[in-house]
């Protein structure tokens, strides 16, 4: 907890040292606004609606790229991790590979096959996260204590029971480390495809801020993106605390 405030305190530390220099004209207030006025339009631009139209669409295309990637990686890095081991040490490198592969490299291709509208931004997303998540749940799956397999399958549990009940539990700690480190990714990746091709979106509104300078939207629309990250981070870890009681510390030590 004493680490978790120490974060927090930095941050204080460096906005005040912003609205220091901005407002005593070291850093030049025409490019560099005070953070005091920058959050001033941040709530004139939320009482006017434009500010949340922006937000809800990024929340949406994040959280549905995120969400698909974890339905597919979540339970092929278990199969892979038990039932599949053989295929996953032929599948390694071909993994590693891919898993380096920006996906904006293929962004042409992606439009081609997918259009221009919402699908792109959601399947960069979702490749993006999706790595994270298939290595934790894979090598998560991979180093249960084979004690407890053998418990299970003494008990008569089988294939399904034994992932069910005692394998998703035991590496539960680690996928929720890979998840929270895929959400971090989805805003990030986000973002960067609103600023390549979108008409709406938090990304969108910092670049067009900036092309058409004015500042203290473009710097608006940073400071509710960072708000964001760590809400949705704030968010899982919380999760993680609330859904694996009897392991806390594993959870939040592999995540920091």
């Amino acid at each position: 907890m004493a680490a978790f405030w120490r974060k927090y305190a930095c941050v204080a530390v460096f906005l005040g040292v912003w609205e220091l220099l901005s407002r005593t004209h070291a850093l030049n207030p025409v490019f560099f606004p005070p953070f005091t006025e920058v959050l001033g339009t941040v709530w004139r631009m939320t009482l006017q609606g434009v500010m949340l139209t922006h937000v809800k669409w990024s929340l949406l295309r994040a959280l549905s790229g995120f969400l698909a990637a974890a339905a597919v990686g979540v339970p092929l890095g278990l199969l892979l991790g038990t039932w599949f081991r053989g295929l996953r040490k032929t599948l390694d490198i071909p993994f590693e590979v891919l898993s380096q592969l920006n996906p904006f490299l293929l962004f042409h291709i992606i439009i081609l096959f997918l259009g221009i509208d919402e699908a792109p931004k959601i399947a960069i997303v979702a490749w993006t996260c999706l790595w994270p998540i298939v290595f934790s749940s894979m090598n998560a799956a991979a180093g249960v204590n084979p004690v407890l397999v053998k418990a299970g399958r003494a008990f008569g549990l089988g294939r399904l029971g034994l992932l069910a009940r005692i394998v998703a539990p035991a590496s539960s700690p680690l996928i929720f480390a890979g998840l929270r480190l895929s959400l971090g990714y989805s805003m990030f990746m986000l973002i960067a495809a609103e600023m390549m091709g979108a008409s709406r979106g938090l990304g969108w509104l910092a670049i067009n801020s900036q092309e058409t300078f004015q500042l203290n939207r473009m710097y608006a629309s940073v400071v509710v993106i960072a708000f964001l990250g760590l809400a949705l981070d704030g968010g899982i870890w919380l999760a993680g605390r609330r859904l694996l009681p009897l392991s806390r510390e594993g959870f939040l030590n592999s995540a920091d």
